[in-house]
């Protein structure tokens, strides 16, 4: 947790303080973790703000709503969303460790939990001394499994800290296949901790450091298939937590974007193969200059040639990240400058479902807007796309996808009437009678 409590606001120290209690649980020494950073007193209701920091909610709420503060006491970050999410993991985590020091159940500890926590001492001390790391971090990953109880100790006894020097350890000699070994471990063990099912700041705010987001590209661009696995799981996760994607796509875009490409055209995979196109679609979906380094990878060529055989829930995948594509000039290019894209596009209208339709609209409503070569609305003729708006503008009632459609056939049916395939009435419809 980040110590950045010379705050120029005096006043922080106390939103949270209260008087000195003479219970059991003040005399505790409490993880610094378990801590909320304002007011340095045990968390009972934690909640993770938009920069990943763990608080006490009371606390960090009057921050915001009472001392109308826009920032994060800890980071000092600009605050531009001031919801709060409820750290279960952390909560639960504190509830653990509270019961397993209380006087009733320290006595009452069995000899298994005693080992294991030695255990656990004994595999990170090996991991810090000996070069040898790859098979204690595949204990550690079997330890921790077991349940809430391990992960506590994990954690207590510095796990998290270790495990991050062992990932960022590959910026410094990736050609070190120990080293690399090592690596891909170490993301297999947070990957665990990742998507055990709720949210964990210390693990979430650990992994969106620069250093371990560069590491984990590495290993997504290089490493074996299981450890890509592990990092495009940690990955969708911090899509999720509305992770800044900025300098990681300026650094490595273009060689992520590759690999995420390999594992979306995965097709023995299709966990791998789907996380891959959730998490295109979230960095695509945040930052435009993304765009570009995808085209730049390649990815309008790959995705065109996936879509003819997608499964339903791959194809709406493929769609939205080709129209998020062409919402950027590289992409409509990209588009228009391949042979198969009209018609691959065009075979999925009405063949999918109603979503995968409209976002085909979408995709050619962006074309002819912004990019309408004579040559793709040639195409979009002879590949039955014409055809298909046509029904669309016999659809009753109104909707953004029939304004599409209307206003494509505006802009275009002079071209596409010459053709005797053109229903006549539609001329009429349009106005292009004279």
């Amino acid at each position: 947790m980040l110590q950045m409590m010379s705050i120029s606001v005096k006043s922080l120290s106390t939103i949270g303080s209260t008087p000195k209690s003479s219970n059991h649980d003040s005399e505790m020494e409490f993880p610094q973790d378990f801590r909320c950073p304002i007011s340095m007193e045990l968390m009972k209701e934690p909640v993770i703000i938009s920069t990943g920091v763990t608080y006490e909610r009371k606390n960090i709420e009057k921050w915001f709503f009472s001392y109308n503060k826009k920032t994060c006491p800890a980071t000092m970050q600009n605050i531009v969303n001031f919801g709060v999410t409820p750290n279960y993991t952390l909560k639960r985590l504190i509830l653990v460790w509270q019961n397993s020091h209380s006087p009733s159940s320290s006595s009452s500890s069995s000899p298994s939990e005693s080992f294991k926590r030695d255990e656990i001492v004994s595999l990170l001390n090996t991991l810090a001394s000996s070069p040898f790391k790859v098979k204690s971090l595949k204990k550690l990953k079997e330890i921790i499994k077991i349940g809430d109880e391990r992960k506590l100790d994990f954690i207590i006894l510095g796990g998290l800290d270790v495990l991050f020097k062992l990932v960022v350890q590959v910026l410094l000699d990736c050609s070190d296949f120990a080293v690399f070994q090592a690596c891909e471990e170490a993301l297999g063990v947070l990957q665990h901790f990742v998507v055990s099912g709720e949210d964990d700041g210390k693990v979430i705010e650990l992994l969106s450091q620069p250093e371990c987001m560069k590491s984990m590209v590495i290993i997504l661009q290089r490493g074996s298939k299981e450890a890509r696995v592990y990092v495009i799981s940690i990955l969708k996760k911090l899509a999720n937590s509305s992770f800044n994607w900025k300098v990681i796509v300026d650094d490595q875009g273009i060689g992520m974007f590759k690999s995420m490409l390999e594992l979306a055209s995965d097709e023995i995979s299709t966990k791998a193969s789907s996380s891959a196109f959730d998490l295109f679609i979230k960095i695509l979906d945040s930052s435009k200059k993304s765009r570009s380094k995808a085209i730049e990878a390649g990815a309008m060529c790959t995705l065109i040639e996936l879509l003819p055989d997608a499964n339903k829930s791959k194809c709406e995948k493929i769609l939205q990240i080709i129209k998020l594509l062409c919402e950027c000039v590289d992409g409509r290019v990209a588009f228009t400058e391949h042979r198969l894209a009209t018609g691959a596009v065009s075979q999925k209208m009405f063949d999918v479902s109603d979503m995968a339709s409209k976002i085909c609209v979408k995709i050619f409503s962006l074309i002819c807007s912004f990019h309408p070569t004579e040559k793709v609305l040639e195409e979009m003729m002879v590949y039955g796309v014409v055809k298909k708006l046509v029904v669309l503008l016999h659809t009753s009632g109104q909707s953004s996808t029939k304004n599409k459609v209307v206003d494509m056939f505006k802009k275009h049916s002079n071209l596409w009437s010459r053709y005797p395939c053109f229903p006549d009435e539609l001329k009429g419809y349009l106005c292009l009678h004279h």
